[in-house]
């Protein structure tokens, strides 16, 4: 019996977008054809919502009704009421903690909130890349918990990778029962509430939906995909995917820059040969 997919969770970087960080004419063009039969749209990344919200407005997400998953799945966003379905935070205690760690390990550290990107150094590299990828206002703040509301889905760690390595050893051997701490580059140390992942998120979002795992197809190519990936009824791989995530796809399609995103949907959605 042929499967009708009815919810598409997609990565960003590497797999949405080719390596200009666009998305390709042909694969707009697959998405609001699936979008037209009534499949709903999930971008998932690790970026904050408002870092995503640019591409989710190019795909017209909230006119479809599509949805962002944030935060590697700390948060989740109905884009056409803005309601937020699911949202996970860390402690209140462990920002001030992280703030201290990081200035004693000779790092910075910086947290997304609404107004902007809240920072106890805006002249560091690190952290006016992670400004620029979210195309988000820098604001320096040396108490920077002060300016922080009760509400922060991640801290992000940022400088040398050596300092960066060291104290993450340290969060791990320390704080690992409280949360999540991992490397997404080497100068950039994500801390995030224990057990967030984005296979985890898309399964509460397709249960509020009422939508069938075998229903839910999903695409990615990193570590960060790996959990969506076996949720999923199809999970896909690109082809430029680490072969971690290769090895537990259903199916691995084209590259980002090969249009592997359009090349599922004509096929497993739009049944095109």
């Amino acid at each position: 019996m042929e499967q009708h997919y009815q919810l598409l969770a997609l990565d960003l970087d590497g797999t949405l977008t080719n390596s200009e960080k666009v998305i390709s004419p042909r694969t707009l063009s697959a998405l609001q054809a699936a979008q037209a039969k009534g499949v709903k749209i999930v971008l998932a990344s690790g970026r904050p919502s408002y870092g995503i919200r640019p591409l989710a407005d190019e795909l017209s997400l909230d006119k479809t009704g599509g949805f962002i998953l944030a935060y590697n799945g700390g948060k989740v966003i109905d884009c056409h009421t803005d309601e937020v379905i699911y949202e996970r935070k860390l402690d209140g205690d462990l920002v001030p903690l992280l703030h201290d760690e990081a200035l004693k390990a000779g790092l910075n550290i910086l947290v997304h909130q609404k107004g902007g990107m809240i920072t106890t150094d805006d002249s560091n590299p690190e952290v006016q890349l992670e400004g620029r990828i979210n195309r988000s206002t820098i604001i320096h703040q040396p108490d920077f918990w002060t300016r922080t509301d009760n509400i922060v889905n991640k801290c992000l760690i940022v400088g040398e990778r050596e300092k960066v390595a060291a104290l993450e050893a340290k969060l791990r051997a320390t704080m690992s029962h409280r949360m999540d701490v991992y490397c997404s580059m080497p100068e950039f140390l994500e801390c995030v509430p224990k057990g967030i992942d984005k296979g985890d998120s898309l399964s509460q979002l397709a249960q509020h939906l009422h939508i069938a795992r075998e229903a839910v197809m999903a695409c990615g190519d990193g570590e960060n995909d790996l959990s969506m990936i076996r949720y999923a009824g199809l999970g896909i791989a690109m082809a430029n995917a680490v072969e971690s995530v290769k090895a537990v796809a259903d199916f691995v399609t084209l590259s980002n820059d090969e249009d592997g995103v359009a090349y599922v949907v004509e096929r497993f959605v739009l049944d095109k040969a």
